[in-house]
This record gives C-alpha cells, structure tokens and sequence, in this order.
C-alpha cells in the first residue's frame, strides 16, 4: 500500500503531569515501549509503511528514539509551528500528502483492524472512527444521519446526545488542506479539525480504543497490550521462580527467586529478585533492579528504576530514574472501598479507580520507610525523606521531610522498698 499515515505527536500532555515535564506524551512507557512505537506498529499492521509523524514538544526525544527503532518504517519528521489544534498539525504535511492518507493521533492505543476499517470504507472527503463508549460525556462524540454521515459534534458535552466517540482515527483526501486554511480559531484559540465534520462519513469500530488522557489510563492500556504479547525469555534467563500467568522478558533481563501472578513484562537488563513479588499487569522498564522482597502489583515502571528492599509499589506509575529506599510503601486502597480521587492542577478529578497507587515523576528518591496515601502525584527530581507520609501532591524539584521532635527523659529508678 503506497498511502501514507501522519501521527499527529506535538503535543505536551498537560493531564498527564508529571510525567509529560519531562518527555513528550507520546513517549510514556506502556507494555515496555512508548506510546508512539505502538501505534507504529499497528500502522504498519494495517500495511502502511510511510508515516510522517508531527512534532514539537520536546521532538528531539521522539526522533532519536525512532531513528533507533523505526519498525522498518520510512519515517519523516515535521515540526509542527506556533498555531495550535488537530487542524494545525494537519495543515503542517500540506507539502507531504498527494494523495489519499491517513491521520492518527498519537495519544490513542489502538489496533490494525481500526485503521483498516476506514480505509476500507473510505470514498472521498474525510471518513473518520467513531465507536460506542461507556462514559460519552468524557469525549468529543457525534450525531448521525440515516446514512451515516455527521449531523452533529458535541465536545465534551455534560448531557450528550449520542454514544458515539470521535476516536481520532480519520482518513483524508488531499482536498482537506484547503478546506483547513478557511477555518476560524475555536474558542480556545486553536484550529480544530472537527469544524469539517459536518457531513462527513462516520464508520462504527469494534477493535480496541482509548485515549490515554490521565497518568491512570495507561493502566488499560498496559493490560490490553500485555495480553496481546507472547510469552517468552527471548534473550533473558528465569532461576528458581513460580509463575502462575505469563512472563516476557527482554534480552539480558534475568528474574530469579521470585513469585509472578498475572502478566508481567520485564525489560532489556531488568534484574528481579531475590524474593520479589509481582501480581497483576505489570511492565518493568530496562536496567531496573526490584528485589529484596519488593512487590510491584499491576503497575507501570519506567526506565532505570531501584527497589531492592521489602517496598510496595501498587497501582502506580513510576517514571525513570526513580529509588526506593528500604521499606517505602505507595498505598493504592482506601479504608471506605470508595473510588480514589485525584487533585489536579484545575480541580479534583474521580480517577474511577478503586485502586490507585502513586504517580511518580523522573529522578525521584525515597528515605527508608516513606509512604504514600492513595492517588497522590509527586513531581520529578523530589526527595521525599525518611518516615515522612506524603498525604498531599508534592510539586517538582522539592525536598519533603518530617519535623520529628526526640524527647528524652530517664526511666525511673526503682524504689528501694521493692
């Protein structure tokens, strides 16, 4: 197939803070591998091998590491300029496209099936994914016509009108670009593609989809990709372990003495063990070393990670570069059973999650025997001290430690009568 695929990835990622100060969105670590690789792969499972991906946001990270790991791919850059919006990202491979192409945003796991779907369907004009959700209110959805065209598009509405989500999957003709050059700025002061829906084909979807907009998305993400992963040491080494699920490890990764329940993805030069305890859908970066009576329960683990003693990692997102000091303990349950809300930097938020560890930025230390309350975000570069509970968000580049007062006083003597 000689159509190419435009990944839009100039985005920061506000929601996903902390993690997105230091890396584009597109590069956070689900199942081992950046967002971006996965929707790569799947471009490429749909038999597209040209793609031009869209950058700004810290783009010197994403193209270093697809110059690296391009999947076989031609792959072009193109930085995207100051205008802001899904049309402006579009209207940057103006220079690019002749012909009928394909456009995918770069915050969405996805599968092949999708983007054949609207390939397939495709006749002119803009054919966009669209695909019935739970919670519709959360997404920008749509209204059709009889004949499956677009009547209506409502973004984030609190009363929508329909089930069906934009999924940002959509195929294009060439014709697009001028039509994007007549657009006028939305309310919030960017060019949006969604101004060209009206009238556009809408195909129904039934193969996997989620935008990854929250920190603890990345947990639906992570388990949808595992399962889909086959088990395997490839180049890494299992000594003396009970494993009741699946294991795939990397080249050089070794786990040893250790107990896996569930899924667990172990990446190149990871160490586990002695005596770790992995439970749940788990993804372990590369050169990271959890042992000493570790747990990590359904949690993702980013790059060069350190827990080596009796510490608890629940329910959490950890970036890169992060040390646990010897019994530091993330808690992921409340005490009632209710759902664990999140303070955001705009208001609360209910994660919907029952279970909700830490999410946790780049470079981070724990003292010995710190903790963490349920749904607590710490920046990156943080020093959390010994023994301190961290029952509140902790900002990036910030040293937290507990004013303890020691008192002493003497044992009294016995007296002499006794």
């Amino acid at each position: 197939m000689s159509m190419k695929a435009v990944i839009m990835a100039a985005g920061e990622g506000v929601r996903l803070k902390p993690l997105t100060e230091t890396r584009p969105k597109v590069m956070l670590q689900v199942a081992g591998k950046p967002i971006l690789w996965h929707i790569l792969n799947e471009v490429k499972k749909a038999g597209i091998k040209d793609v031009i991906v869209v950058v700004r946001y810290l783009k010197d990270q994403i193209i270093s590491y697809f110059k690296e790991n391009s999947l076989g791919l031609k792959i072009k850059f193109v930085e995207q300029g100051s205008e802001k919006g899904t049309g402006a990202a579009v209207l940057t491979v103006e220079k690019e496209i002749n012909d009928t192409f394909v456009v995918v945003a770069g915050d969405v796991i996805t599968e092949a099936s999708v983007i054949k779907s609207i390939i397939e369907e495709h006749k002119k004009g803009i054919t966009l994914a669209v695909k019935k959700v739970k919670n519709p209110h959360l997404y920008g959805v749509v209204e059709l016509n009889s004949t499956g065209t677009i009547r209506a598009f409502f973004e984030k509405s609190e009363k929508p009108k329909s089930d069906l989500a934009n999924l940002s999957i959509y195929c294009m003709e060439p014709t697009v670009f001028s039509e994007l050059k007549q657009l006028n700025k939305s309310p919030r002061g960017e060019y949006e593609i969604v101004d060209l829906f009206l009238g556009a084909k809408a195909v129904e979807v039934d193969g996997f989809w989620m935008d990854v907009g929250y920190p603890w998305h990345l947990f639906d993400a992570n388990e949808f990709l595992l399962f889909r992963m086959g088990s395997g040491e490839k180049g890494g080494r299992i000594e003396d372990c009970t494993i009741k699920g699946k294991i795939i490890l990397e080249d050089g990764a070794k786990i040893f003495n250790s107990y896996v329940e569930g899924i667990s993805y172990i990446g190149t030069g990871s160490e586990i063990g002695p005596y770790a305890v992995l439970k749940g859908f788990n993804s372990i970066g590369r050169n990271c070393s959890i042992g000493g009576g570790t747990t990590v329960k359904n949690s993702i683990v980013f790059d060069h990670v350190n827990a080596k003693h009796l510490s608890y990692i629940g329910d959490s997102v950890i970036g890169e570069g992060v040390n646990f000091g010897s019994g530091t303990q993330l808690a992921n349950y409340r005490f009632d059973e209710g759902y664990i809300n999140i303070q955001t930097e705009k208001s609360w938020i209910n994660s919907g999650r029952k279970k909700l560890g830490a999410i946790v930025g780049d470079r981070t230390k724990f003292g010995v025997l710190a903790c963490t309350m349920p749904g607590k975000i710490i920046g990156h570069d943080c020093w959390v001290s010994s023994g301190v509970v961290v029952n509140q968000n902790i900002p990036s580049n910030t040293h937290v430690y507990a004013k303890n007062e020691l008192k002493f006083f003497k044992l009294n003597q016995k007296k002499e009568s006794e």
